[in-house]
């Protein structure tokens, strides 16, 4: 016996002394960051995290629940009417015949409240953008000045970006209403520019939630000058990137759940800028015959 705890006595004490060390040093856990609830949410790089109290206070009120309801049911009801009459509210044989729309026109001030405007000013810039109606209220006038400064926060490397951008229109009980486009194969635009070089983007209803940061974009290249410039794009040049990054694999554009338009500069030459819209619309070119001008990969390697 005696034999026995003569050689168990060097493994207890190790035993003891390995356990002190592990009381006395503090083991700080691995830090996961956490993945924000809402992918939309953004936080200014720099910026410490707003807390605010996640519920936030409701107004009940029972007359402005009165009036949503009667606005959405009165929309209701008109989409129930345009039904009977045709695709959008027309009759079925000018919708067949139909070789140019004009989507968007600017003749007066509720012309502008389907657009809203954006700059580099959101995540710390300097640069700014204003929208206005033109001479006349004929026309849709977008300037401002572009400053390609980074923020001061350590984190931010580039900027200098203004953009205009038309809004999601909606239908009764706010669902989403899409621009079917697929009569026609060519976006047509008149436009009076100062010579920069704009990046015209368009999104698309996607069938996937991971796709919601798709979008298709080509370019607008102004001449400058006073003279108006007419641009027929096909749609079939617009190609598609995810984020600002340009994919691999291309897909053609769903022209029937189209949701919105929007114009871009940011060509990194500092100073004021303006681009004048008279109108923006879409025609049938039967001189164009091409459905996709990138190459498509197929999804599985046997495809062909």
């Amino acid at each position: 016996m005696s034999l026995l705890k003569i050689t168990r006595l060097p493994s207890v004490r190790l035993l003891s002394s390995i356990h002190h060390q592990l009381r006395l040093t503090s083991i700080t856990p691995l830090t996961v960051p956490r993945r924000a609830a809402s992918r939309n949410e953004y936080r200014r790089p720099g910026q410490p995290k707003e807390d605010k109290f996640p519920l936030a206070p409701v107004n009940f009120s029972f007359l402005k629940g009165l009036e949503g309801i009667k606005k959405h049911f009165t929309l209701l009801k008109n989409e129930i009417f345009e039904r009977f009459i045709g695709p959008q509210g027309r009759p079925l044989e000018e919708h067949i015949l139909e070789q140019i729309r004009l989507v968007w026109e600017f003749r007066g001030p509720e012309s502008l409240e389907e657009w809203t405007v954006s700059s580099d000013r959101e995540i710390g810039g300097q640069s700014e953008v204003h929208l206005k109606l033109g001479k006349n209220n004929n026309t849709c006038l977008l300037y401002g000045t572009l400053n390609s400064t980074p923020p001061r926060d350590g984190e931010t490397r580039y900027s200098g970006y203004c953009t205009m951008r038309s809004k999601q229109p909606l239908i009764s009980f706010d669902r989403k209403k899409h621009h079917d486009w697929t009569s026609f194969n060519t976006l047509h635009l008149r436009v009076r520019g100062d010579g920069r070089p704009w990046m015209i983007n368009i999104t698309t209803e996607m069938y996937f939630a991971h796709n919601q940061d798709d979008m298709y974009h080509y370019f607008l290249y102004t001449r400058g000058g006073p003279y108006w410039q007419d641009v027929k794009i096909p749609f079939s040049k617009f190609f598609l990137s995810s984020r600002g990054r340009v994919q691999d694999g291309q897909y053609v554009m769903w022209l029937d759940k189209v949701n919105t338009i929007g114009f871009t500069l940011g060509d990194r030459a500092d100073g004021p800028f303006q681009l004048e819209i008279d109108y923006i619309g879409v025609c049938k070119d039967f001189a164009h015959t091409e459905e996709f001008a990138y190459e498509m990969y197929p999804n599985k390697p046997d495809e062909k």
